[in-house]
């Protein structure tokens, strides 16, 4: 009973907390290491051993991302193999963006500079300064012909008041 207080108390906590906050919580509450200047903009699953996550500085990981660290699978063979279980660290690098519902598996390093697109599932390492997407997850560009073709659709916003940011937009795509 008090665990489930404690596991509803971070949650609401997680709720309401700023992407700082929120990265202060998972160490503290977790094990995770974290650099810093990273963000979590949504509901983020973290394996059942979050302690084997490292993630570097300037990462953001969107909603519904899930990090798995172990294999499950491995429980058909347990009463073959008593205790058997298959674990892997995962290694996040530095200046990673990891779009919605981004499933990680266990034993994955994901390289610094890379784009991981949305839904992928990503069972390998990635490399460097790249763009990765699909399931399985793989490299589909590099990060610089990523950044020249956004380049060319890219409109820029400078109002932060939402009214104005919304007028903004809608006047800047219409342009476009």
């Amino acid at each position: 009973m008090i665990n489930r207080i404690k596991k509803l108390i971070l949650e609401i906590k997680l709720n309401f907390a700023s992407s700082d906050r929120k990265a202060e919580l998972y160490r503290k509450h977790f094990g995770i290491k974290i650099g810093s200047r990273c963000r979590f903009t949504g509901k983020i699953t973290w394996a059942t051993e979050p302690y084997l996550i490292e993630i570097g500085d300037d990462v953001t990981i969107t909603q519904n991302v899930t990090f798995h660290t172990h294999d499950g699978g491995v429980g058909l063979f347990r009463s073959e193999y008593p205790g058997i279980n298959v674990f892997g660290r995962i290694k996040i690098g530095n200046q990673v963006f990891i779009g919605s519902h981004v499933i990680i598996m266990p034993g994955v390093t994901v390289g610094n500079n890379v784009i991981i697109g949305a839904g992928s599932v990503v069972t390998k390492n990635l490399p460097d300064d790249s763009v990765c997407a699909g399931v399985p997850c793989r490299p589909i560009s590099s990060l610089e012909e990523y950044k020249n073709k956004v380049l060319k659709k890219a409109v820029f916003i400078n109002h932060t008041d939402p009214e104005k940011r919304k007028i903004e937009i809608l006047e800047k795509i219409k342009s476009k």
